[in-house]
């Protein structure tokens, strides 16, 4: 398994198998993430999470990452903010699926022209964001019997 190809050096590669689909099991090959699947339709019933809250839970902690690196080139205090990232899953007419994502910065001990500033600056580092404004590479390698 290979990482897919980007700008740039690799500087982490996280690798996840997921069996089953939605309704399936994910497992990092470091054994950190090892969690079960669920529909959104079925979420809350304790029987999992769905990827949607993956990628969002993901793109939330990068996100406030690249805030406080933001804040630190800066040299401003930020306080200690919280980010929450909405993804959605949108069905287009053509049958293609799409996700978008929407970003709440609460960071009340900072002014708010800073923080706007400062959120701007996240958006332009951050790699999910870049990852969704721009498209981020994809390789795919089919394996099947020989």
């Amino acid at each position: 398994m290979s990482a897919g190809t980007g700008p740039g050096t690799a500087l982490h590669t996280a690798e996840v198998a997921a069996t089953g689909g939605r309704d399936g099991h994910a497992r990092s090959t470091s054994g950190s993430l090892d969690l079960d699947l669920a529909r959104p339709a079925t979420r809350g019933t304790g029987k999992g999470t769905d990827p949607e809250e993956l990628f969002a839970a993901g793109y939330a902690a990068c996100f406030l990452s690249s805030l406080h690196g933001a804040a630190r080139a800066a040299r401003v205090a930020v306080g200690d903010p919280t980010v929450t990232a909405a993804v959605s899953l949108h069905a287009g007419d053509d049958g293609r699926y799409s996700i978008s994502a929407a970003l709440t910065v609460d960071a009340p001990d900072c002014p708010q022209a800073t923080l706007d500033e400062l959120v701007e600056r996240a958006h332009q580092v951050c790699p999910y964001s870049n990852a969704l404004r721009s498209g981020a590479p994809v390789t795919l390698d089919a394996r099947g019997r020989p």
